[in-house]
């Protein structure tokens, strides 16, 4: 087991941290606003900090392998710092942190109230691939994974600049890092395969890389401290969402909801109107059997 470390954060002990992990688009980040939002919580999304030690895990994970504890130093310095309520530590935030806490864009002050706070917790972008390092750093924390169907969170990824920006031949890293969980490359016939896959493939690559890595997570932790939510499920009633989150965390959490809640709904199996026949049929061969595996006929 690793060590246990004392983090006081705002003079405020951190104990039981909630993280929401989820493949990109997954919805992670309605729950992280549900948290945010819910009294006693400050739940960061996206702090800069944060990401420098996500995205360094997540992309080399072979900086992890053999060096656990000094992994683990860096996840819980990274969230020390991006956990500080200060006067002016919203300045600097990222517009999907400040917008889950109803700050207007030109708003300055902390998003949360120091008295009262009991909680921490993070729901930034791509979290789910360093979620070991993450564990380590904090071996009581509380993780919320997000599942959604594979075939809804391609369609939204293709539409999404920044996600599709990991692909760029300048970017990706699949030769230099292997095998390399962020792409959702685990062995040499995905290595080799990669490179000749469709935008769509490579989407449901990452994403079948996330499921996987969850499937792995559940394993290896106890059912108090991991829990799952469908994305559908919330969509459809965030009510009940809201009250399985509240028996998970032992805090009265809001219901989680995206922005413009009948959109959220409208866009559950929206993938039948946004993706074409080539594109599912790229889907499938690449992670046709996790879908199934998870009901997504």
């Amino acid at each position: 087991m690793p060590s246990r470390h004392i983090l006081i954060v705002n003079a405020r002990k951190v104990t039981r941290p909630v993280f929401v992990i989820g493949a990109p688009h997954s919805g992670a980040e309605a729950v992280g606003r549900a948290l945010k939002i819910s009294p006693g919580f400050h739940v960061t999304i996206g702090q800069h900090s944060v990401l420098q030690a996500v995205y360094g895990f997540a992309r080399r994970p072979s900086l992890y392998g053999g060096r656990g504890e000094a992994a683990a130093a860096v996840m819980r310095d990274a969230f020390a710092q991006g956990w500080q309520v200060a006067p002016a530590s919203c300045i600097e935030c990222t517009a999907q942190c400040r917008s889950a806490a109803g700050l207007r864009p030109s708003e300055v002050g902390p998003c949360v109230e120091v008295r009262g706070l009991s909680r921490f917790g993070d729901a930034s972008p791509d979290l789910t691939y360093c979620a070991q390092a993450l564990v380590g750093a904090f071996p009581d924390a509380q993780i919320v994974q997000v599942v959604r169907d594979g075939r809804d969170t391609v369609a939204a990824m293709l539409r999404d600049p920044v996600a599709m920006s990991w692909f760029r031949p300048s970017v990706a890293n699949v030769e230099t890092e292997y095998p390399n969980p962020f792409y959702g490359v685990e062995d040499e016939t995905d290595r080799l395969t990669w490179a000749g896959l469709s935008p769509a493939g490579k989407c449901a690559m990452r994403w079948r890389g996330a499921i996987r890595l969850a499937a792995r997570l559940r394993k290896t932790l106890p059912e108090d401290q991991l829990k799952t939510l469908r994305y559908e499920d919330m969509a459809r009633n965030p009510g009940g969402a809201a009250a399985v989150l509240t028996n998970f965390t032992g805090t009265k959490i809001a219901a989680p909801a995206e922005p413009g809640q009948r959109r959220a709904r409208s866009e559950a199996a929206a993938w039948r109107r946004a993706l074409t026949l080539s594109q599912l049929a790229d889907i499938d061969k690449v992670a046709g059997e996790e879908l199934r595996r998870l009901g997504y006929a």
